[in-house]
């Protein structure tokens, strides 16, 4: 079952089209990483999912729940906008209260504590918020779309604006809660948390998803052939030439040199050959490095080859 399902959804300002016609499906359980650069159509695609605003066309399902079954979604998803604000008056756990109240969860004032201590909120449980820096408003955010344990968390850049520290806590309940089941739907301009965090990543622009997949996917799909960089002990000019001979069945271009090696290759089912392949000629290899596009290279270069 897919945690979150949508068919050919659309968007339109007049004659804006702001969301085109959007397939996507996310498996339960997974950290998603959506990305986009601004005014790819990102918010909006989320705001459809969540209820804020109606699609022009087209279907989603969010949990097994229709887009008509909307009030049963709502009970089940949990949302961090980018843009959360709090009343000033009252303390984080007047926050989860009222909110939890909204809810209509049977929580106890205990259970807000512990999730306050969930986001190291708890000694400023009764601050209030007025007095919050920008970071302990994300936590206390992060804490409110908690609440109802959601199976769905749509987080809106967790991480901005937060210090090292709490960047890694952050991290910490992400990995957690999606251990326990819940999906997690992440947008970050942070590249290489996405990079670490998810299992599936997906790259709008305008309007479109250009390419989805795991990381591994999207750097096949972008980059065909990867460079593997070897560092080794000395080769003779014999053990040199036998490698280059060697090495034609295994790679498409190949620079073999004293101390050091460059091959390029199109798969890395390879490189365990490869290394085999120098140890077999009594060369010790010290190093093996590979040239992989990083998602910020992805990322940036996306648009241009599509």
């Amino acid at each position: 079952m897919y945690a979150l399902k949508t068919t050919n959804l659309t968007k339109r300002y007049g004659n804006k089209i702001v969301v085109d016609k959007m397939n996507l499906s996310i498996d339960k359980g997974t950290i998603f990483g959506f990305l986009g650069k601004n005014g790819a159509g990102k918010s909006t695609f989320i705001n459809m999912i969540t209820g804020i605003i109606e699609p022009t066309e087209g279907l989603y399902e969010v949990l097994g729940y229709k887009k008509n079954q909307q009030k049963s979604i709502w009970g089940k998803i949990g949302v961090l906008p980018d843009y959360s604000t709090f009343y000033e008056n009252m303390t984080a756990l007047d926050h989860l209260k009222y909110f939890s109240q909204i809810l209509k969860l049977d929580l106890k004032q205990e259970d807000l504590i512990e999730l306050l201590d969930k986001v190291e909120l708890k000694d400023a449980a009764k601050l209030k918020t007025k007095n919050f820096s920008f970071g302990m408003k994300k936590k206390l955010g992060i804490a409110q779309a908690l609440l109802n344990k959601p199976d769905l968390i749509f987080l809106d850049e967790p991480t901005s604006g937060v210090d090292a520290n709490s960047v890694l806590n952050i991290h910490s309940i992400i990995k957690e809660i999606a251990t326990n089941g819940t999906t997690v739907f992440l947008t970050s301009h942070n590249l290489d948390e996405v990079e670490k965090l998810c299992d599936e990543v997906a790259i709008m622009n305008k309007g479109v998803i250009q390419i989805k997949g795991s990381m591994k996917e999207l750097r096949t799909a972008y980059k065909k052939n990867m460079t593997v960089y070897i560092k080794h002990s000395v080769a003779s000019i014999a053990q040199i030439e036998s490698l280059k001979v060697d090495l034609k069945s295994l790679s498409i271009k190949n620079e073999i040199s004293e101390l050091s090696s460059q091959i390029t290759i199109e798969d890395e089912s390879s490189i365990p050959l490869i290394n085999k392949l120098f140890i077999s000629k009594n060369i010790d290899v010290f190093r093996i490095e590979v040239d992989e596009p990083s998602l910020e290279e992805i990322f940036l270069n996306i648009g241009d080859n599509n």
